[in-house]
């Protein structure tokens, strides 16, 4: 239908207002970009704070206390995410936290360098009242962390009271090592192991796995949050560290890949990082050129076309598609014809006594390359869109010839 106008151009009522669908554009926009975001470095945001016994766990069964404190004194401690991190040269202490933890990987990647592998020992429920915090509800069974390390290294471990007496280390380890025991001491016995630190008994507290630079720690209670709140403890904390760490390495990494908390390289966050950050920031730019060029009008806005234009030339347009449409252009020779002759009469003075056979007769004596008879024969025998076509444009150049 057409659009009709009523004193000036009409305008179409506008829905919500331009700085709404403004609004709702950045809006959206930021929404999206911070799905993005998130989508790339949810990893990253980790806390860590799920009471588990791991490096970012503030719990007490956690290790949070040690790597600040390693980190206050300049021993340079640093979390392993990523399983990559294994090949590092520093120090890397372990804390899985059950004995059927998968640790065939890491063993193999660290195979002849200095590596720390704490044994589990407490069974713990998330604190009610207190995020992040555990608390403890009794221990392990035995063969729980002494399945850590199996088949290939076989220990057994035992658990007894200590009375808190002085455990008993090597002559060449520090002095601090010989701390108070923790209650109940967690040891072990194995044939594999070589004795570094013991309890008054002759159990490995602290062992050396034979031919390797593999170290066990029996009881997590010498390195936890739960242990070094003593001052003794976390004096041999840190020394029982720098002990292990027998390639000389000045770092420290606490892997947390075993505790579920490991993280695989995003695609999506390499769009956001050097080199490939400089690519997302100019497809960015040119999104926002983009939009602004949608968005921003050129000039005058155009009123749209009429569906039926006005005059008799628009008229005519639509009649012939009419007639086009419906497959009857051949069957209008005849009346082009005749219209032809009617025009011919009112040019040429033919008498209006005279059939429409004698006025063809007397145009034919008008003379010139064709006759008007045959012309109009012609025209009122074609059935084609072609021949129709020939037969009109042929009258209309004698029209044209007698005319000038």
């Amino acid at each position: 239908m057409s659009a009709v106008t009523i004193g000036g151009a009409s305008r179409a009522d506008k829905v919500f207002a331009p700085l709404t669908v403004a609004l709702l554009l950045i809006i959206g926009l930021i929404g999206f970009a911070g799905s993005l975001l998130l989508g790339a470095y949810a990893p990253d945001l980790k806390s860590g704070r799920n009471a588990g016994a791991h490096a970012l766990s503030n719990a007490a069964t956690g290790y949070a206390g040690i790597v600040e404190l390693a980190r206050a004194t300049g021993r340079r401690p640093r979390v392993l995410r990523a399983e990559e991190g294994w090949e590092t040269e520093d120090l890397v202490v372990a804390t899985p936290e059950h004995g059927t933890t998968d640790m065939t990987k890491f063993i193999m990647a660290r195979r002849g360098r200095a590596t720390l592998i704490v044994l589990p020992k407490w069974v713990t429920v998330a604190d009610d009242e207190t995020s992040g915090w555990v608390d403890v509800s009794g221990v392990l069974p035995s063969f729980d962390p002494a399945g850590v390390l199996a088949p290939a290294t076989v220990v057994t471990v035992t658990r007894r009271p200590s009375g808190g007496r002085a455990l008993h280390a090597v002559s060449w380890a520090p002095a601090s090592l010989a701390a108070s025991a923790p209650r109940p001491l967690q040891a072990m016995t194995s044939a594999a192991l070589i004795p570094l630190i013991t309890d008054e008994a002759g159990r490995v507290v602290l062992g050396q796995v034979r031919g390797s630079n593999t170290y066990i720690l029996a009881d997590p209670d010498l390195l936890n949050n739960h242990g070094i709140r003593r001052l003794d403890r976390a004096r041999a904390g840190l020394d029982l560290l720098d002990f292990v760490n027998a390639t000389g390495a000045r770092g420290i990494a606490f892997d947390v890949t075993l505790n579920g908390l490991g993280q695989s390289r995003s695609p999506l966050k390499l769009a956001f990082e050097p080199p490939f950050l400089a690519m997302t920031l100019a497809i960015l730019a040119a999104l926002v050129l983009v939009g602004w060029q949608a968005l921003v009008r050129f000039g005058e806005a155009r009123p749209p076309p009429r569906a039926i234009a006005f005059g008799k030339t628009a008229l005519i347009d639509n009649s012939a598609m009419i007639v086009r449409k419906a497959g009857r252009e051949g069957m209008l020779g005849g009346r082009y014809a005749a219209l032809i002759r009617e025009r011919a009469r009112t040019i040429f003075g033919v008498p209006v006594r005279l059939t429409d056979e004698d006025a063809d007769r007397y145009l034919d004596n008008l003379g010139g390359a064709t006759r008007f008879s045959t012309l109009i024969a012609d025209a009122a025998c074609a059935t084609h869109r072609t021949d129709m076509l020939a037969a009109a444009q042929a009258l209309h150049r004698w029209q044209q010839e007698k005319t000038q």
